[in-house]
């Protein structure tokens, strides 16, 4: 496990790079399908710790709840029309009290355990 560091490294830096073709991709079709790229995000960030764990190095849970939230961001956003609601849904107001819970739960469960 002496390489664990440098691949982890490795692993981030080919994320960020697909990353960044992704959201290039997104934006030179801008007639993809709403939620299409967070989609793409999620399972990007949900790839790099699946590769982390396959090579025995530590997953990242702040990146893991990221590649969640994004998947589900993008199927609500992508579900939307089929949802037929009578209102259009807050889905990144949803996004941001979800990540904001999550904070604060991880927050709470450490001041308890001190």
């Amino acid at each position: 496990m002496n390489y664990s560091p440098t691949r982890n490294r490795n692993f981030e830096t080919v994320a960020w790079g697909a990353f960044f073709v992704w959201w290039g991709i997104t934006e030179m079709f801008p007639s993809l399908p709403n939620g299409t790229g967070a989609i793409g995000i999620g399972l990007i960030l949900l790839g790099l710790n699946g590769f982390r764990s396959l090579n025995g190095i530590a997953m990242s849970s702040f990146s893991t709840t990221l590649g969640i939230i994004a998947l589900v961001l993008g199927g609500l956003e992508l579900a939307q029309p089929l949802l037929h609601l009578p209102f259009e849904l807050p889905v990144f107001g949803i996004l941001l009290v979800v990540l904001g819970g999550i904070f604060v739960t991880r927050e709470l469960r450490q001041l308890k355990t001190e």
